[in-house]
This record gives structure tokens, sequence and C-alpha cells, in this order.
């Protein structure tokens, strides 16, 4: 069930780095719409307080000590399956990128992501959307692709034209817009308008989005 943003979405986070979490308090002062409850410096510390203040979204370091996200993630999403997870992340650790989703967390993003994008993917996971990272390697998207990892329910799988499948499977192929309007015979803008329709229906914000949602679902395959 997806939910709407009549109020500010309650937020927790954890980070082992205090200077970090600080920045967090910064950034979300002068959100009306999302409140920071409180933060961890740790897993353990991290699961008492979601019990205590039970959050909408949690906002966790992958790498902490005494516990570290993912058992955390693995813990919350048992006991209060409503919170969902977003992972907090390195360039370099992709491996643990997929263990955290396979976990249970919903979305990651990279620790120095630029604040709109930290606000995106809040509220598109509060909505009940996967929010993939934006700046996501390809090699990423075919580990995410080939893991146990799947938020896509088959029942709600929206149909695609030939042109939008086409189009879906040369973004998988890590074209851009500009060389696909040219193999297409198609202006940028056109490429734009169905890249924008075809996020739309899969519900996700991104090529890599896009690309783990066609693997997953049979419209791409991975070359050998």
């Amino acid at each position: 069930m997806t939910k709407s943003l009549y109020s500010p979405v309650r937020v927790l986070l954890a980070d082992d780095h205090e200077i970090f979490r600080e920045g967090f308090y910064s950034l979300f002062n002068k959100q009306p719409d999302i409140e920071l409850l409180g933060d961890a410096a740790n897993g353990e510390q991290l699961v008492k307080l979601t019990a205590e203040l039970l959050p909408d979204i949690v906002l966790t370091d992958i790498k902490m000590p005494v516990m570290d996200g993912i058992e955390a993630t693995k813990k919350i999403i048992s006991l209060y399956p409503h919170v969902s997870i977003i992972a907090l992340t390195m360039f370099d650790e992709d491996d643990l990128i997929v263990e955290m989703l396979e976990s249970g967390a919903r979305g990651y993003l990279l620790k120095n992501a630029h604040k709109d994008e930290v606000f995106d993917a809040i509220k598109t996971v509060y909505t009940g959307d996967t929010y993939f990272c934006k700046h996501t390697t390809a090699k990423l998207t075919k580990l995410i692709s080939k893991s146990r990892y799947n938020p896509y329910k088959p029942i709600e799988r929206p149909l695609f034209n030939d042109k939008e499948t086409e189009i879906i499977r040369l973004i998988c192929g890590e074209f851009t817009n500009k060389e696909i309007s040219d193999q297409l015979h198609l202006s940028v803008r056109t490429i734009e308008g169905y890249r924008e329709r075809i996020q739309e229906k899969m519900k996700v914000k991104n090529a890599a989005g896009i690309a783990v949602y066609a693997i997953k679902n049979g419209i791409y395959k991975i070359p050998d």
C-alpha cells in the first residue's frame, strides 16, 4: 500500500560518524515535510531506537561497529515490517549494497549524494516504491539484477508497447538519449518523453531502476 505525504515523513538515522549525523540534522532542519526523530551510532542502537520511535524511514550506514547495517536491517524488517530502510553507502560497496537489498532495504544512496536526491529517495521509498541511487554503476546494476532481491510483483507488471520495449533494451545497453535518438531516428525530446513514461510505469527514478526492472521481468537479458 502506498502512502501520501500529508504529514512529515518520520526519519531515523544511523551512522558511526558523529559529524555525518550532525550534518543530517542541518539538512532536514528546513524541510517541513521530513522530521529527523533521532540518530544512532551503531546497528544495535538503531534497532532499539526503531522500537521506541517507530519511524517511517530508516537511513542507515552499512558498515558500523557492534552491529552492522545488514544485521540491523534484518532485525528491523522482521520486527517492524512497516518501516522502510534506505542504505547509505560508499562507492566501493557493491556487494554490501546487494546484501542490504536482499535483507529488506528499499533503496540506497551514496553518502555524498546531493540533498535533493536524499529528499527524493526518502519520499520515493515512503510512498512504497524502490529507490536506486542515480550514480549506480553498470556492474552494480547487474549484481542487483542477478540477486535474490526482487521488489516487483508480477500482478503489478505494466504492459509496454514495441517502441517502449526497444527503448528499454537500449537503455539497459547503456545507450544515452542522444545515441538512442540517432539509432531510432527520433528526436532527443521524444526519447526523453518515452523514458519518462517508462519510468512512471515501472515506478522507478533512473536508468538503474529501469535496468533492474527490465532484467528481473525478462524484458532484457544480460549478454554473456
